[in-house]
This record gives structure tokens, sequence and C-alpha cells, in this order.
């Protein structure tokens, strides 16, 4: 599908919702962004078929699993051509502990979160990146002793409402 969708209130009403319970039945959702059940799933289908509504999925309490180490990680790369990062990325990809990749500004390159077992866990990563070569010049890693605050949805009505009325979403193939 090629062009502009136009997204309404109701679309990112309803996108909000499905981020908060992606298992919420069509009649609920109807019944909570104010439409009746057709047109609503219609405009799911919608939504689902622009790839705006990647996927669904379950939240797991891992906590209640096992004990883990959550670890923030700043990475600096020896050199800065895109072959550098493509490499970097592609090696990263493979790494089933990895979390979260992000190359960022500022004083290092990338800023990386992995779950591990344990410490010695996270460092067995750490040695077997090394040794794959992947361009890492140095690293700093942050162990998490808590996390008060983490939000699986963002704030799509402050996103995307403030003083726009209606949205344009372009669309790819």
């Amino acid at each position: 599908m090629n062009g502009l969708l136009k997204l309404d209130r109701l679309d990112i009403n309803i996108l909000a919702h499905l981020q908060k319970d992606g298992r919420i039945s069509n009649v609920n959702l109807a019944d909570a962004v104010g439409l009746s059940p057709s047109p609503c799933l219609q405009r799911v289908k919608r939504l689902e078929a622009a790839g705006l509504i990647l996927g669904y999925e379950a939240h797991i309490n891992i906590v209640k699993i096992t004990d883990f180490v959550n670890v923030f990680t700043e990475v600096t790369l020896t050199g800065h051509r895109r072959e550098d990062f493509q490499r970097f990325e592609q090696g990263m990809s493979k790494v089933d502990e990895l979390m979260e990749c992000h190359l960022i500004t500022g004083g290092y390159d990338y800023l990386l979160r992995f779950v591990t077992r344990t410490i010695e866990h996270y460092q067995e990563v750490i040695e077997s990146l090394l040794d794959a070569r992947l361009g890492i010049d140095k690293y700093f890693s942050y162990i998490v002793i808590k996390s008060p605050i983490m939000k699986n949805s963002v704030a799509l009505k402050s996103l995307l409402n403030k003083g726009h009325r209606d949205r344009d979403v372009i669309l790819s193939d």
C-alpha cells in the first residue's frame, strides 16, 4: 500500500488502547473508542494492513519466573565508517541476551541493554563479543539495581495530537 494514511482521533485512540491491551475484544475496543464493532474492526484491519500495528505479544513477568540482571552498556567503536557500524549491528543482531541497541549521539556510539542470568553471564557475553571482533574499542557497563518505572507503550495521544487535529502518516511497502 503506497500513499498517505490519514489518522484521526479514533485511529489514534484505537492504537492507544491496543498498545495497553492487545487482547481487548473488538466489542470492548469499539465501546472504549466510541464506535460500533463493525467500523472499529474495519479500522483495526486497515491499521494492520498499513503496517502501523506490527503484531500482538504477551508481556511476561520474568521476576516471577527467575532471577536476572539488566545491564546497560555504552560501546565505542574503533572505526566510524559505514561498514564499521554495519559489522557491529550485524554481529549484535545475533546476541540472544541483547534486548535493545541504540546508535546515539554523545561520548560513545551505542547504548545497549542486556538481560542475563547473572553478572558472570553478562561478562561471558561481553567477552564473546570482544572475541568476535565486531570493532568494539571500549565499553562501560551499568548494572540495574531497581527499575521503579518501566512502560511498554508510548503516549500516542501526547505525541500525535499536540496541535494537530489529524495526522498524515507516510506508508511504505
